[in-house]
């Protein structure tokens, strides 16, 4: 406010030179009354990408960091091409995809091995060690006697280095399609250490080691990158007190002695005739400001969201005069992130009562980090320095901070976290299926179905096997299809009505694969349809028993010219899968009839083509049976037999109007016995006189018709067992 009434008043009275020192001097105003907030520490970074600047610091790193890395080395982007589709009515496509090899340094010292991998925020590498993308990962964790890369050794020759005492990962032929055909941005989750970060790692490479080492409790990780380690341990500091002597010509560095009650008493102090403070008692008191000793949060890598930055608030009465939080570049678990800015702060409030105390003799007891009782001074104190005069020493003091023995609970809040899936294995089957349309039956319609036990299954890429060799059809994309396994046998069914009663079990490869109930309505219109062996079998409850298992009744059978399966019983184990939009309809014609007999699948998480046969093959160009039997006994004593002739593509039953033929000619083959035996008589009307002579020559079998198609034949309708 003063900043805002000052200003305005040097304008007015000075000019653009009068508001600007109006300004100023409101500002120093403001911050007396209403205090500035302060950050302590290194800056805290958000998450760094991958860079590749010539001559930027490549970090050390302790613990485990979540870190961007710098590229090294790469090649131009390769292009590769697919051609997939064509036939008849099917335009040929062309699909182009983009890889790119390249190298990412990560750490100037050696690590341990490397953890999941970011791409653009999302996993490009699980906790599993499993790649999202396809192409080849090598990882060198800096080892003294690490190999050249293969790759770089290739592309490089001889000048290719090894890169020892550096880690970093190779890259090659990383498919770049789901990051828009660039390298993405990368991060890396690096395991430098598999202990709690150490003081003595700080020290590995320098010539004076401390011998006693100082572990950090808590702290996962932290990164240092560059100059001395005097910036990062004074940082540490801040959060785990330390305190450091020379002991046999060695440097100790280790945590401040916690406060107990056996701390040494210091001696009465000795008053001296010169010196700066104490002349008289030898003790000098004070205590600073409560301000400039408040902390009020610490900011952090969480590593419960994914070490994106974080914060924690320490307990205790906010105060708007300051707000000063410490910048803290360690990836801390929330939990102990709070405990360690509770502490900190609670360290800050304490240490402010300082004093400084003389002494008429060195005395070993008393040195810097240790903690003492003072004559007359209730609690314990810490001393912070010393300076020998010719007289005796002077120690500086500080009150002990106060030890929590207590926990708070604390939550890094909510962040989205990149899913991990896991590549699980690609379910496939390809069948043939009866055309939903009145056509010829030159095209044969074969579907595929494919799917997974993980609802993250990422799809396939779907291959028709000609002659041995796989030529490639395109992706399948994300979407599954419903597919299961009878449980429970089935039994053979006339197919000639709806069975309210009938009922059969099944079980999902997957959770997430559903069933759901409809009318008989919606039934007549090809609702709930599903193919079990080879009969299509539509249903109209669906009872759910489990997560996988399920309980389908209301059964029309033996649909879609499928009837004479249905005399026949499944058994259990046989495949199940729902018709419906999520079936892959398979354009095969470029390969003429009969070359392709199967279908292969290959999918993130296999690691051979899943190959499956065509069933049902060549059924939806045959005719289908006749239906509708009917005798007539003519008074000569012959018999007239007749039936319905039936047209793919025309499901709907209309009784008014005759079904369009769809074969080049309207042909029958009629005979007696076995449907295998030769046919007697082949006529082209959907009747047929038998000879009552004849007839009582094959007292006792039965006579057949097929229709006679383009392709072939139908199955054989029994028309009457003659007497």
């Amino acid at each position: 406010m003063a900043t805002l009434v000052l200003g305005a008043l040097g304008t007015v009275f000075g000019g653009p030179i009068g508001g600007a020192i109006g300004a100023l001097a409101g500002r120093q105003i403001d911050a007396k009354i209403l205090g500035s907030g302060t950050r302590e520490g290194p800056r805290l970074k958000e998450l760094d990408v991958t860079t590749s600047s010539y001559g930027s610091p490549l970090s050390r790193h302790f613990g485990t960091m979540r870190v961007s890395g710098t590229i090294i080395w790469a090649t131009d982007l390769v292009e590769s091409k697919e051609k997939s589709g064509g036939g008849k009515g099917r335009p040929k496509t062309t699909s182009y995809s983009y890889s790119s090899s390249f190298a990412v340094a990560l750490s100037s010292r050696p690590i341990k091995r490397i953890g999941r991998i970011w791409a653009d925020g999302n996993l490009l590498r699980g906790t599993a060690g499993d790649l999202k993308a396809g192409g080849t990962l090598r990882i060198y964790t800096g080892a003294g006697d690490q190999p050249s890369d293969p790759l770089m050794a290739a592309a490089a020759g001889g000048n290719c280095p090894a890169y020892r005492g550096c880690a970093y990962v190779v890259f090659e032929d990383l498919q770049l399609a789901d990051f828009g055909n660039r390298i993405p941005a990368l991060t890396f989750e690096v395991i430098a250490d598999d202990d709690e970060v150490s003081s003595e790692e700080f020290f590995r490479s320098e010539e004076n080691t401390p011998a006693a080492p100082m572990r950090f409790s808590g702290l996962t990780g932290i990164s240092h990158e560059g100059g001395s380690y005097a910036g990062i341990l004074s940082t540490l500091d801040l959060l785990y007190p330390m305190q450091t002597s020379i002991a046999d010509g060695s440097l100790m560095v280790e945590a401040e002695s916690e406060a107990n009650g056996q701390a040494p008493l210091l001696p009465a102090a000795s008053a001296w005739e010169d010196g700066e403070f104490g002349k008289r008692t030898g003790v000098a008191r004070e205590r600073a400001n409560a301000e400039s000793a408040l902390l009020t949060g610490l900011r952090y890598y969480d590593v419960s969201r994914d070490y994106q930055p974080g914060i924690q608030r320490a307990i205790g009465r906010s105060r708007p005069a300051q707000d000063s939080v410490l910048q803290f570049p360690g990836a801390l678990e929330p939990a102990n992130a709070r405990s360690l800015i509770n502490q900190a702060a609670q360290r800050a409030e304490d240490s402010r009562e300082i004093m400084q105390w003389r002494l008429i003799e060195l005395d070993e007891r008393f040195r810097p980090g240790t903690t003492v009782r003072v004559p007359g001074s209730p609690g314990l104190w810490t001393i912070t320095g010393w300076e020998w005069r010719e007289k005796g020493v002077e120690l500086e003091l500080k009150r002990a901070a106060r030890q929590q023995r207590h926990s708070v609970p604390a939550d890094g809040g909510t962040a989205p976290q990149a899913a991990d899936w896991v590549p699980s294995e690609t379910y496939l089957r390809a069948f043939e299926l009866p055309g939903q349309l009145v056509s010829s039956g030159d095209q044969p319609k074969i579907y595929a179905a494919v799917g997974s036990s993980d609802a993250s299954w990422r799809g396939a890429a779907l291959y028709a096997n000609a002659g041995g060799i796989l030529d490639p059809l395109g992706p399948s994309g994300r979407g599954q299809a419903t597919m299961a396994k009878l449980v429970e046998p089935l039994p053979p069914s006339p197919s000639l009505r709806f069975e309210a009663l009938s009922r059969m079990d099944v079980e999902t490869v997957s959770e997430d694969h559903l069933f759901s109930d409809c009318s008989i309505d919606a039934l007549a219109s090809g609702r709930n349809r599903l193919i079990l062996n080879d009969e299509i079998i539509q249903f109209t409850t669906a009872d759910r028993l489990s997560s996988t298992r399920w309980q389908l009744s209301g059964l029309l059978r033996g649909r879609g010219g499928t009837e004479h399966l249905a005399q026949t019983a499944h058994a259990p184990g046989s495949a199940v899968t729902a018709i419906d939009a999520n079936l892959i309809e398979l354009a095969l014609t470029r390969f003429g009839g009969g070359s392709v007999s199967s279908i292969a699948a290959i999918g993130a998480g296999d690691d051979d083509p899943v190959l499956s046969e065509i069933s049902n093959l060549g059924r939806g160009s045959l005719p289908l049976t006749p239906v509708h039997p009917r005798v007539t006994h003519l008074p000569n004593g012959d018999l007239r037999l007749q039936w319905t002739r039936r047209a793919r593509g025309s499901w709907i039953w209309n009784s008014s109007t005759e079904v369009p033929l769809v074969e080049e000619a309207e042909l029958y083959r009629v005979g007696i016995g076995s449907p295998e035996n030769q046919a007697m008589w082949e006529v082209g009307e959907t009747h047929v006189n038998i000879p009552a002579s004849v007839a009582s020559s094959f007292a006792g079998q039965s006579a057949w018709v097929r229709q006679v198609g383009r392709f072939g034949e139908s199955e054989a309708l029994e028309l009457i067992l003659l007497q």
